[in-house]
């Protein structure tokens, strides 16, 4: 570090800020102290030489041996008599020991004050010295929390997200500011995590379609391929195409919903949810599935296109994730969504991992019309984006309770 950027530096900065302060604390305090024994030295010095020699033996004292006053004077007084008299009034004797004593006194004021200034001047320097010493000190103490989180942010990368400052001090605000940073950190870590997990998982099921395409390609039109061979192909590519189109859909919408909404507009969920019941009649008929709906009513500003999104993910997550003669029960109100479905145990464990991109209960088996794993993920970042939370829970007898609560 250069001298100018260390001159520059908060240290040297709160040095000269404490510094300055503690120097001009004790100059202030040097000037009261020797202004306020000042006005009072004079009287308390001639108080204590009339009391220590009389008045008498003042007046025996020869003139050539008494110390020139260096300025006019003030006749001391002994008594309130001597004080209400007037000079012509008072006896020789006395007149000469109130001489006497008002040359001692200046004599002894001068030197004292003398004394007293350097004495002062000579403290106030080295209190000076260790004022800055101090400061510097404090500065770095003050500093150094500072320090440790600027040290460990300029360490951190993607490899060592784990670290933390965990700062060991009193409570207070550079206390907090640390907590916050490593608050911060294990955000940043989870969403790095969760990144590298969605990117992984991204890869390997856009590359499982591509796979089956080209062994379906490769191995079906070997040789001299049928009419019904080429059917039976095209049929598993026309079904591979669509599984790829859905996890791009997915993909495309999973990215836009994590940016957030440009607009909001009053949105009828208690309708949304309707037309997604109808949209799925046909499906959920096929599987054996009953649906009911509970309409109350519901509206919140938001993003039709993406609430209709969530709803719909909702309603078919319930009805594929079910068992033959199962149930779906959908309810809108104030409280917001809730879908209940029949289905398989879920494990408590495997719960808040199904909200995770590609996460599923069971592996993929790739069956015509099966999900691709983004279903609850869409559900969860669309209603972080209309600043709602979606949660899940375990029904004891199989299958999953969902539900979304708009507002705070």
């Amino acid at each position: 570090m250069s001298v100018k950027s260390f001159l520059r530096g908060e240290r040297a900065r709160l040095t000269a800020l404490y510094g300055g302060l503690l120097l001009l604390a004790g100059g202030l305090l040097t000037a009261v102290v020797y202004l306020l024994v000042k006005e009072g030295l004079y009287s308390t010095i001639s108080v204590a030489v009339n009391g220590a020699v009389p008045a008498k033996r003042l007046d025996e004292l020869p003139a050539s041996s008494l110390p020139a006053s260096p300025a006019p004077y003030a006749l001391p007084s002994w008594s309130e008599a001597a004080r209400s008299a007037s000079p012509g009034a008072l006896p020789p004797g006395v007149t000469r020991g109130m001489t006497v004593t008002s040359r001692v006194s200046d004599a002894v004021e001068n030197a004292a004050l003398e004394r007293l200034l350097t004495v002062s001047l000579l403290v106030l320097a080295v209190y000076a010295v260790l004022s800055v010493v101090l400061a510097w000190w404090m500065a770095g103490r003050v500093l150094r929390p500072v320090a440790v989180i600027t040290e460990t942010a300029r360490r951190l990368s993607g490899e060592n997200l784990h670290e933390r400052i965990a700062l060991d001090g009193p409570p207070g605000e550079l206390k907090r500011l640390a907590d916050t940073f490593d608050g911060m950190l294990g955000r940043m870590e989870r969403l790095v995590s969760a990144q590298q997990r969605f990117a992984a998982n991204a890869a390997h099921e856009l590359r499982t379609p591509v796979a089956v395409q080209r062994a379906a390609a490769e191995i079906g039109l070997a040789g001299e391929p049928d009419q019904e061979r080429v059917a039976r192909i095209r049929a598993k590519l026309i079904d591979v195409a669509d599984t790829s189109e859905r996890i791009i859909e997915g993909l495309l919408l999973l990215a836009a919903s994590d940016q957030g909404l440009v607009a909001r507009r009053p949105v009828a969920v208690h309708e949304v949810a309707r037309r997604a019941v109808d949209a799925l009649a046909a499906e959920a008929a096929a599987s054996g599935v009953t649906v009911t709906l509970d309409a109350r009513p519901l509206t919140v500003p938001g993003d039709a296109v993406l609430l209709d999104r969530l709803v719909h993910n909702l309603l078919a997550n319930a009805v594929r994730h079910n068992v033959p003669g199962g149930r779906v029960r959908v309810r809108t109100g104030p409280d917001g969504i809730e879908v209940v479905n029949t289905g398989p145990v879920v494990p408590a464990a495997t719960v808040p991992l199904l909200f995770e991109p590609f996460r599923r209960l069971n592996e993929r088996t790739h069956a015509p019309g099966g999900g691709v794993g983004l279903g609850l993920s869409i559900v969860d970042s669309v209603a972080r984006a209309h600043a709602a939370t979606a949660t899940a829970t375990a029904n004891p007898t199989g299958g999953l309770t969902v539900r979304v609560r708009f507002g705070p």
